[in-house]
């Protein structure tokens, strides 16, 4: 019994001298890969050990021997936070610099394909018709500068200003075709109030519409989207590093240097649970950009195909033919049919009543050769507008591209920074674990704030969701709606008017006995000069309007040859 005693004690002593022995070594390590790797963060080493001390201060890492002291370990804290900020940043960089430059061209690409279309269109009837083009240029100019605000966001009817595009061209070109008569402000309005019922132009401008504001409502709300999304993106990768976030990042990231293992990397599972916890808002912000980056892929479909100029030329240019001849062999009937509703016009002098509709139109429509086509000041053509075109096309397949490989984003971000950025380390037993060189057995969570309840790692009150990512779930949702809506062809802004324009009321300037509708009767009747002549002001202006602004100046060179042909018959 004694012996056994003896021999108890004998191992106990053993036992605290090896122990002894043990800590005499351990506090005999050397410090210095510490003190250089703490260094180069840019750290002063006044306050660096040379050797491990004890650690009993330390609040975030292991409490043994230790080369942190407590002033090491709050700087090395609130490096933490400043990494982890600069991590999600960087990360995020490409995907938030594709909105940026791609609204950007997109943008660019549309802005100079209207511009050079009015720059033509201007440029071609100045010579064509000279000061009489002038005088009336006011509708065309108008009409620009509207879809310009429009697509910029300002706020404007489309269809609204459309329908009042068409009044005002019926305004100007029955001034034309009646000459011999005077028209006051009220009897123009009177015609004006009443265009839907005369259908001048037969149905084109219904369709044309149409075309328009889809192909509108399509490139507006799609440059709002890029917009969208590029400030969501920007403001989401300003993390907001919480308590609980960075206590984790410390003892990842840095209580390595703390345990004299500057060089050794967290352990990927244990990286990733870390990420998840503290990107659990981000990622909840997943399925609301998925949709949203889904519904702008659709509307670039639209800008893809229906809406691609070498798609739409042709029948566009089929229907504006079509509303010039409807106009020019109807235009006695509408002439006599607006009489009968605003009442007989007063004739001017006889001086004037004298001229001929031909007197006023005596300018022809006359093709160009490839030589002479109608250039801009800028040497913009025809030709330049196709480049510009399909230079804009090949910008929307391009970011259909970054488009697609930003679903998921949100989600995939806790993955991405612990292996793409390689701030893990792949081998399993040659990483840090959070106490100690070797593996990491936690199981990960899923990603999302409701997956964090069991987040070993990260401490996630999941009961209160970042305020600020549920603002940009909203923005995201309003901007998907828009998109949806645009998709459709519907403008949500002003998806209450639409109304064609109004089609009651006596008019103003009527005299007794007009009536209050008008019924266009389409009958045949002869092509008188004027009324060709005539036509072609209002159709080469007409038809820069109708269609998308882009086909403005393609309408009037393909028209030239057709009109040529008529002159040819008279």
């Amino acid at each position: 019994m004694c012996a056994m005693w003896r021999l108890q004690v004998a191992f106990c002593i053993a036992s605290v001298l090896l122990s002894l022995s043990s800590a005499a070594e351990s506090k005999a390590r050397s410090c210095s890969e510490v003190r250089q790797a703490y260094s180069a963060k840019g750290f002063s080493l006044v306050d660096v050990p040379h050797q491990e001390i004890s650690g009993e201060h330390l609040r975030f890492c292991p409490q043994g021997y230790t080369c942190c002291t407590l002033e090491m370990e709050e700087n090395l804290n609130q490096q933490s936070k400043l990494d982890f900020e600069n991590l999600v940043e960087n990360s995020s960089q490409s995907m938030r610099t594709t909105f940026v430059t791609r609204h950007k061209k997109f943008d660019e690409f549309f802005l100079e394909l209207l511009d050079n279309s009015e720059k033509s269109l201007n440029s071609m009837f100045t010579r064509t018709y000279g000061k009489l083009y002038m005088q009336n240029s006011g509708v065309f100019q108008d009409l620009f500068t509207e879809l310009k605000r429009y697509y910029t966001g300002g706020n404007v009817n489309l269809e609204e200003m459309l329908n009042d595009f068409w009044s005002r061209l019926l305004e100007h070109m029955f001034q034309l075709l009646n000459s011999q008569y005077h028209f006051s402000e009220d009897y123009l309005e009177c015609i004006s109030k009443h265009t839907e019922q005369l259908k001048p132009f037969g149905d084109v401008p219904r369709k044309l519409k149409a075309q328009v504001n889809r192909a509108f409502i399509a490139a507006r709300t799609f440059v709002q989207g890029l917009t969208v999304g590029r400030e969501v993106a920007n403001r989401v990768a300003k993390v907001n590093v919480f308590p609980g976030c960075r206590v984790a990042l410390t003892r990842m990231m840095y209580c390595p240097y703390c345990r004299g293992l500057p060089g050794l990397r967290p352990c990927q599972n244990y990286c990733r649970n870390v990420m998840r916890g503290c990107l659990a808002n981000q990622a909840d912000l997943d399925t609301e950009w998925n949709l949203f980056i889904d519904a702008m892929l659709l509307v670039a479909d639209r800008l893809q195909g229906p809406f691609n100029i070498e798609a739409v030329i042709e029948p566009i240019d089929i229907k504006i033919s079509e509303a010039i001849m409807i106009m020019q062999d109807n235009s006695m009937q509408v002439s006599a049919k607006v009489f009968q509703g605003c009442g007989q016009p007063k004739p001017l002098g006889v001086g004037r009543s004298a001229r001929g509709i031909a007197d006023v139109f005596n300018a022809r429509f006359r093709p160009y050769p490839p030589e002479e086509r109608p250039t801009t000041a800028a040497g913009t053509s025809l030709d330049r507008l196709r480049v510009v075109w399909r230079t804009m096309q090949h910008s929307v397949v391009d970011i259909k591209g970054k488009l697609k490989e930003s679903k998921r984003f949100w989600s995939n971000l806790p993955d991405d920074i612990c292996t793409t950025v390689k701030l893990a380390e792949p081998d399993e037993e040659q990483c840090w674990n959070s106490h100690i060189q070797g593996r990491y057995f936690p199981e990960v969570v899923k990603e999302g704030l409701t997956n964090q309840l069991n987040n070993p790692e990260v401490n996630v009150d999941i009961t209160r969701p970042d305020t600020f990512i549920r603002q940009q779930i909203m923005a995201l949702r309003v901007m998907t709606n828009k998109l949806k809506n645009a998709y459709n062809g519907n403008d949500i802004n002003f998806g209450d008017s639409s109304d064609e324009g109004s089609t009651s009321g006596s008019g103003s300037g009527c005299s007794d006995g007009c009536t209050t509708e008008f019924v266009y009767v389409g009958t045949e009747a002869p092509v008188i000069g004027a009324d060709r002549s005539d036509e072609r002001t209002a159709v080469a202006t007409g038809k820069s309007l109708s269609p998308a602004p882009s086909l403005l100046l393609v309408m009037a060179v393909l028209l030239l040859p057709h009109v040529a042909m008529q002159n040819q018959r008279r």
